[in-house]
């Protein structure tokens, strides 16, 4: 690592220590910014790295300076900067929680056209990591992408729900059997209470989700789902069918990879008798709602006007009408990831 920053430093001196990069970093005369990604794993290589920053980071910093230092692990970070008997406790003048990069992102990162649902899908594979975008070839279908991700030998993904709990401090099956649950379809809260390890879930818990308009607390039509995609697409598909993926025909590998897709802010609703893909609030309407159908392929005009009559049917028959009686009436095909 310290050859790599060479070139940057003022310098004929190749640090071999940090106590040597940190004396050097002292007395550059510009201003520079270091970025030390994956700060845990570089501290288990030397335990004293967090003791020799605390030391340097109490002295006066040169003018224009910015040192950075990420990590993926939530659990590490906050005991190298929250823990108050850590060395650098109090040291961080700002402290960043990043999400997960956007669907828009990962197509301009990957060259790949947001209006096709294609694209979509394989955003589904990899999610808003951009770690996981090294792997996409945008020329690959879906398909063949979730083979190589997860299905080839040796692949990228199969352990990483695991080596994810493992940096935050996870032990034993417990998490990983809900996950295993409600990936497999145990979407419903259970009526007997049961114990779950909750601590071990948070870093891509099963998130409650209740019909639109409907609160979790307040009602028993709770459905658990997985948010994050990459984790949702590897107890959804990857664990049931890792050992049947090598004999499916093409086919049958891509309907497993198909996936949908919901407006930001929109929720699904339903009943013992119909379910609508999306309702949200009406942009153009203060007090009314979108009421949608999700088609996962282009459809024609005729198409589209069956559709939605057939989804003012469903609404008459609907119980949320009663609160809502002013609707729009949608039918959303590829074309609206455009407007994404």
């Amino acid at each position: 690592m310290f050859q790599d920053i060479r070139p940057d430093l003022e310098t004929r001196i190749v640090p071999k220590s940090w106590a040597e990069l940190l004396e050097i970093l002292s007395l550059q005369e510009g201003g520079w910014i270091l970025c030390l990604d994956e700060f845990p794993y570089l501290v288990a290589g030397d335990a004293t790295l967090p003791s020799r920053l605390q030391a340097w980071l109490d002295r006066p910093m040169p003018a224009s300076c910015l040192l950075v230092l990420a990590g993926s692990s939530t659990r590490m970070m906050n005991g190298l900067f929250l823990d108050r008997t850590a060395p650098l406790y109090g040291r961080a003048s700002k402290l960043l929680h990043l999400v997960p990069m956007d669907y828009g992102a990962f197509c301009r990162a990957c060259g790949l056209d947001r209006r096709d649902p294609e694209s979509f899908e394989k955003f589904s594979l990899v999610g808003g990591i951009p770690k996981y975008w090294e792997f996409v070839e945008p020329r690959q279908d879906a398909a063949a992408i979730a083979g190589s991700l997860y299905f080839d030998f040796v692949p990228y993904m199969e352990q990483e729900p695991q080596r994810i709990l493992r940096d935050e401090g996870v032990a034993g099956l417990g998490a990983l059997a809900v996950l295993e649950a409600v990936g497999r379809g145990a979407e419903r809260r259970p009526d007997e209470p049961v114990e779950t390890p909750r601590a071990a879930l948070r870093r891509f818990p099963p998130r409650p989700g209740s019909p639109y308009g409907e609160s979790p607390r307040s009602t028993k039509k709770v459905l658990y789902r997985i948010q994050d995609p990459t984790i949702r697409f590897w107890f959804r598909v990857y664990s049931p069918h890792r050992s049947r993926w090598a004999n499916l025909p093409l086919p049958e590998r891509r309907k497993l990879v198909h996936c949908r897709s919901r407006r930001p802010g929109a929720g699904r609703y339903w009943e013992a008798s119909l379910e609508l893909d999306l309702v949200a609030p009406d942009p153009d309407e203060p007090r009314g709602l979108l009421v949608a159908e999700v088609v996962w392929r282009r459809l024609s005009k005729r198409e589209k006007k069956s559709l939605r009559q057939e989804l003012e049917e469903k609404w008459a028959r609907c119980a949320l009408r009663n609160r809502h009686p002013k609707a729009r009436f949608e039918v959303l095909d590829p074309e609206f990831l455009a407007k994404g």
